[in-house]
């Protein structure tokens, strides 16, 4: 199956102008003048199909997806993989939560706690490999919310772009309709925000998404002749229902690993000669709820993609993907993120999968 690292590279060969690096892109698209890429935070494809009534604008585009997001299914690790157009092992963000040089970093904030770690941990060099806008000589734009322009994770997997911060639907539109011609990426993040406050599927996430239904068909309609539209979502959510702490159960905490991930994906690195005992304890303790995998396997079965040389240290000791809709949460160090209802990271179907809906302007419209 196609991953979502494979979208802008097919989006730059439809208009004409495929990366030097990689001409022959895995997805194809139709080919158009434009092309415009929508990001709807929390889209997931399951989540979709279970409520096209609230969104049959984007019921009725035509879907060459699903995509495969990457692992953990979170927003750093897929925004990175869109940008750079690789898989986690070789970009390099490898959870919400993971360990860079002996500091366990928070790839959102790009923070240990409230420390700001931008020029301890400088995230050009924390990711490295050149993104796709510094790949091509196109025109490329990126609208999304004023306060990420400088944050850690614009500068890791987004460099490279025009930068336009917005607040709201209003100048999302009007600043992805003014950005030149060439390729343009939209982000938006609060269906994800709802999902995670009250429930993917509940009342607020219904209505947020058919305000992003109403938005797309009318951006759809102010797009110029030539334009292609495409809409896609970084993971999709599952609403939780058992947890397990992480902080507080004693056969969790034993051996002391420290806790990278997010609730739905937790990766452990371990004290040295203490991993077989955590697995012990974690499989045990988790039961049927997880599944508690070590770095070997992790790296033999590719969980994250090709792992890169440089980046194998940040490869943890233990992942542990939760099943059906269990957590592992930190009361005490994540307790916010501790009692969402709505969570993603995991390997399920209904937060791996997303959909990809294009849209063709054509001389008519």
């Amino acid at each position: 199956m196609v991953g979502l690292d494979a979208v802008l590279p097919a989006m730059l060969a439809a208009i004409g102008s495929p990366l030097p690096d990689d001409p022959s892109p895995r997805l194809r698209l139709p080919p158009a003048a434009h092309a415009v890429l929508l990001l709807v935070d929390g889209l997931g494809r399951e989540l979709l199909d279970a409520h096209t009534a609230d969104a049959p604008f984007l019921a009725g585009l035509a879907d060459v997806g699903p995509l495969q997001v990457g692992f953990p299914t979170s927003t750093p690790i897929s925004v990175t993989s869109l940008g750079t157009g690789l898989p986690p092992g070789a970009h390099g963000t490898v959870g919400v939560r993971f360990r860079v040089d002996d500091v366990l970093l928070d790839a959102l904030t790009w923070t240990r706690g409230k420390e700001d770690l931008r020029e301890r941990l400088v995230p050009e060099r924390v990711q490295p490999r050149p993104t796709v806008f510094q790949r091509t000589d196109v025109a490329c734009t990126v609208v999304s919310d004023r306060t990420f322009r400088e944050s850690g994770l614009t500068r890791s997997g987004l460099r490279g772009a025009t930068y336009r911060g917005v607040s709201s639907f209003g100048d999302l539109a009007a600043e992805i309709l003014a950005a030149p011609r060439g390729l343009v990426y939209g982000y938006h993040a609060d269906l994800d925000q709802l999902g995670h406050l009250y429930g993917p599927g509940s009342p607020a996430w219904r209505r947020q998404l058919r305000m992003i239904d109403h938005f797309v068909a009318m951006l759809a309609g102010d797009l110029p002749s030539g334009t292609l539209l495409a809409v896609t979502g970084d993971h999709g959510m599952v609403t939780v229902d058992r947890r397990h702490d992480a902080d507080t159960d004693t056969a969790l905490t034993a051996g002391d690993p420290l806790v990278g991930g997010d609730p739905r994906a937790r990766l452990l690195y371990c004290r040295p000669g203490t991993t077989a005992d955590v697995r012990a304890a974690w499989t045990a303790t988790l039961a049927e709820d997880a599944l508690v995998v070590g770095r070997q396997e992790v790296l033999d079965e590719a969980w994250f993609g090709p792992v890169d040389a440089a980046m194998r240290a940040r490869v943890p000791d233990l992942v542990v993907a939760l099943r059906g809709t269990a957590a592992v949460v930190r009361s005490v160090d994540e307790p916010v993120l501790a009692r969402l209802p709505g969570q993603h990271g995991s390997t399920t179907t209904a937060e791996r999968l997303v959909p990809l809906l294009l849209h063709a302007v054509d001389a008519a419209e």
